[in-house]
């Protein structure tokens, strides 16, 4: 007979354990010495003792679900307690169900953290369920194409809630793109129907622009060289395709009408350069009438410079804005020192106003001769000058009426 603190061997061979409840009958053994039947139950303790630990190990350090970790731990536990093994099996009792609270531990935090995780993306996908559904709205028709591209990739990487909730945000995020995309098929549909139509607007003025090309009509043709070049921006741009092709077109017409305008034109060049100097000067010669102190001096010695400026010759066309806007502002300014002159002397209003009233219908009616003259003589261009200065004439003749007929003129 052999035995250690938790076995023995009887001199039938039969091998028991010791537990808390008593000895409990491990097997039989008959091939060999009692020690050796011992030393043979104490190494399937040592086996389970093993098992034991790494499961343990692997409940702590990998992601082992709590199922596959119970049902292993159920496996053990069978083991154990068929008693078929000598060693302290109440340790390893005690130990499996330690392991089972530990399993138990990790399920109900794992449960936890699947419950916030779900929360967070549904939380997630309602704010790209409300972003999409602003994008739908939106006519920045790249960006927010992008933004929504970019959206479905964050949904797609987002953990699934259960199927009615994600079916019901996935609905709702589907809806918002299918509306947008909806809408940019309609905004570049209806955009291709309005280059088509610029398509053919801009053929009609590239065929009229090359017809007029080699016109020596130069006043009316260039005038309507502007006109063509307004209706051209107004009609929008034609598909890309065409767009620029039309435009070298286009362009190309008027830059040979141009080209031998400026070639009959370069005689004039320096006869005008020569204008701009005189109306420079003759400017300078009128801003020192400013600030005007005596109205009637101002008055004569401007209509003077005014003769002597009307008497020189055309200036370069880009430096023509410049200087007559600096004679057209000494003129208002006159104008403005005898509308105050007309109001500071009220009794005498009536007699200044009908004199003003004489003075500007006598410039009137000798402009009106002056435009009747350049159109006979074919001089298009300073009968449109003239026109204009007409124009801002008649305008003051007509509030100096206004102004005679209020005294009872």
């Amino acid at each position: 007979m052999s035995s250690d603190p938790w076995g023995r061997v009887d001199e039938t061979g039969t091998v028991y354990v010791r537990t808390a409840d008593g000895e409990q009958v491990v097997g039989s053994w008959q091939a060999g010495s009692p020690d050796e039947a011992l030393a043979y139950f104490e190494r399937k303790y040592e086996g389970l003792v093993v098992e034991i630990g790494l499961l343990e190990k692997r409940v702590q350090t990998t992601d082992l679900s709590a199922k596959d970790a119970q049902t292993a731990i159920d496996h053990l536990r069978e083991q154990v307690e068929a008693h078929h093994a000598v060693g302290d099996l109440e340790a390893l009792r005690g130990r499996l169900d330690k392991l089972v609270a530990t399993v138990e531990t990790r399920r109900e935090e794992r449960k936890q953290q699947r419950a916030k995780q779900s929360d967070e993306a549904r939380h997630s996908k309602e704010a790209l369920v409300t972003e999409a559904e602003e994008l739908a709205q939106s006519d920045q028709w790249r960006a927010a194409g992008e933004r929504l591209r970019s959206l479905v990739d964050t949904w797609k990487g987002l953990p699934r809630l259960d199927r009615k909730s994600d079916d019901e945000l996935w609905h709702r995020f589907s809806h918002a793109r299918s509306a947008f995309s909806k809408r940019r098929k309609a905004h570049f549909a209806q955009l291709d129907a309005q280059r088509e139509d610029a398509r053919r607007v801009k053929e009609r003025l590239v065929a009229e622009a090359e017809a007029l090309s080699g016109s020596a009509d130069w006043g009316p043709t260039a005038a309507r060289y502007r006109e063509l070049m307004a209706e051209w921006k107004a009609a929008g741009r034609a598909q890309r395709e065409h767009e620029d092709d039309l435009w070298n077109r286009f362009r190309g017409a008027q830059d040979v009408f141009f080209a031998a305008r400026s070639s009959v034109f370069a005689e004039r060049d320096a006869e005008q350069t020569e204008n701009l100097k005189l109306k420079e000067e003759l400017a300078e010669e009128a801003e020192k009438l400013l600030p005007v102190g005596d109205l009637k001096a101002a008055r004569a010695a401007f209509r003077s410079v005014n003769e002597r400026w009307e008497a020189i010759g055309h200036v370069p066309r880009d430096a023509r804005p410049k200087v007559e806007g600096r004679m057209h502002a000494v003129e208002r300014a006159i104008q403005e020192a005898e509308e105050n002159e007309w109001r500071r002397t009220n009794p005498e209003a009536r007699a200044r106003a009908a004199g003003l009233t004489g003075q500007l219908q006598a410039a009137v009616d000798k402009l009106r001769d002056q435009i009747e003259q350049a159109r006979a003589q074919g001089n298009t261009a300073k009968a449109e000058k003239l026109g204009r200065e007409l124009e801002g004439r008649q305008a003051l003749l007509d509030q100096a009426l206004k102004g005679l007929h209020e005294f009872g003129g």
